[in-house]
């Protein structure tokens, strides 16, 4: 479980988000904070080995760092105010590609998996997949455990769509997507639990139908 310092941590940070502020509180993000979030980061990684054992990730590479990129933000506050990590074993950085990824602040935080942000090559290979197989995704949508923890598949449209697309888009409305992702909302008390692990795995196993959808063109 998360320590209840690591939410007090963010909630000192939401209210003063400034390097001073930061500093100051460096003990504490280090012990209460950064630690524990990177064990809780090890464990789910373990867990989901278990049932996907090719995710060979180190922690350190699926967390994102604290500190905003403000060069090109009017929002010049230095640090976010939550902890976010990606477990994918392709890298981090592969928001186009399934994973997993949740984040935690004062209050809660997301879990989320899917395709967030596919490259214009990745974006034309799930629309043929969808155009072809799509039957097995509305399948997948359907099922009780994804429904009960997401809801819906989720994500940006486009209006305008190549001309291979359009036909079928007229019957087939996903195709539109330019991103592929569902996302729950999840209540601090998960996180502060005394299985957060468990809590996690649970809603990447809900997801896993989706998530070996998309795997397909992968």
């Amino acid at each position: 479980m998360l320590p209840k310092e690591y939410f007090e941590f963010f909630k000192g940070l939401e209210k003063n988000n400034s390097k001073e502020w930061f500093y100051d509180n460096r003990k504490d993000y280090e012990k209460f904070v950064k630690a524990p979030f990177k064990q809780l980061v090890t464990e789910t990684i373990q867990a989901i080995q278990s049932i996907e054992p090719d995710l060979q990730q180190d922690p350190s590479t699926a967390i994102f760092r604290i500190n905003r990129d403000i060069r090109f933000s009017k929002d010049k506050t230095p640090y976010k105010t939550r902890l976010a990590a990606h477990i994918s074993k392709y890298g981090k950085k592969e928001m186009g590609k399934p994973g997993l990824y949740f984040e935690i602040s004062a209050t809660g935080g997301g879990i989320a998996g899917g395709c967030y942000m596919p490259d214009k090559e990745l974006l034309t290979l799930y629309r043929d997949l969808i155009m072809h197989e799509g039957a097995d995704l509305h399948k997948a949508l359907k099922l009780k455990a994804f429904k009960e923890k997401y809801g819906e598949l989720q994500g940006q449209k486009n209006k305008v769509l190549p001309a291979e697309f359009k036909t079928a888009a007229e019957k087939e409305p996903l195709l539109f997507n330019k991103q592929f992702f569902y996302w729950a909302e999840v209540p601090k008390s998960v996180f502060s639990g005394p299985n957060p692990v468990k809590e996690i795995l649970a809603y990447y196993k809900a997801g896993m139908p989706v998530h070996d959808f998309f795997e397909r063109v992968l």
